[in-house]
Formats: structure tokens, sequence, C-alpha cells
């Protein structure tokens, strides 16, 4: 949109000066401010924050028992019961937290299974080479 004089705005149209870079700012205007906004209006209603806090843990609980219900399985369950708790993490503060530990913890045992693969990739390159 384009303003003509204070709190008049008008219609770009598509090859009008100044349509791409209208467009453009509405693409990447910012999800989360919007999201935020949102929030904040469901806050003011007392029923609907509880339908909604009750909607989000329905949810969140449902992820993260389906995650750890996966994790047996070969795929990816560590990373549903994960993606649960963050989604735990917008309505609590402990869920949140046990986020950040879990996630700190998942990064340190990548880590150290990259590190337990090179170690392997190094020892096998200095291996003497065996014709069969």
């Amino acid at each position: 949109m384009s303003t003509e004089s204070p709190g008049q705005q008008r219609i770009l149209r598509p090859g009008e000066p100044g349509y791409e870079q209208a467009d453009d700012a509405r693409r990447s205007a910012p999800v989360r401010g919007r999201a935020a906004a949102v929030r904040e209006a469901i806050r003011q209603r007392p029923g609907l924050d509880k339908a909604y806090r009750t909607g989000v843990k329905v949810v969140g609980g449902t992820t993260v028992g389906l995650g750890v219900v996966l994790m047996p399985l070969p795929g990816p369950g560590t990373l549903i019961a994960l993606g649960g708790l963050a989604i735990l993490g917008t309505e609590s503060e402990k869920a949140r937290k046990l986020n950040d530990h879990a996630v700190r913890a998942a990064k340190a045992a990548a880590a150290a299974a990259t590190r337990r693969r090179d170690a392997r990739r190094a020892a096998r390159e200095q291996r003497p080479y065996r014709a069969q």
C-alpha cells in the first residue's frame, strides 16, 4: 500500500511504481510479530486464553507421547519428542527448560558420535591396504 496523505491509503496495482517494494515488504513481514499480536489478543480474553493453553498442552503432550512411542523404532522419534517439548515450552517455563537441557544433551551426543566416527576413519586410513 502507498500513503497519499496522512491517514489516507491507496492500493498499488501491478506495474505501478513502488509495487515491487511493497510486495517484497509484505512477504518479508515478521510472522512472529503477527503471531505475538494474536497471542496478546487471546491473552486479553480469559476464556479464550484457557482454551488456547489447553489446546497447546494437548498438542504438545500428544507430540511428546508420539515421539516417546517412536523412539525404539528407526526414525526421528527423539526429534518428534523434542518438538513436542518445544510446543509445550511456549506455555510452560518448566517444559522450556527441559527442552533446552534435552537439546544440549542431543547436540553433545551428536558431537561425540561425530568424533568417534572421525577417529574410526582416521584409524582405517592408517591401516595398511590388504590385497585379496
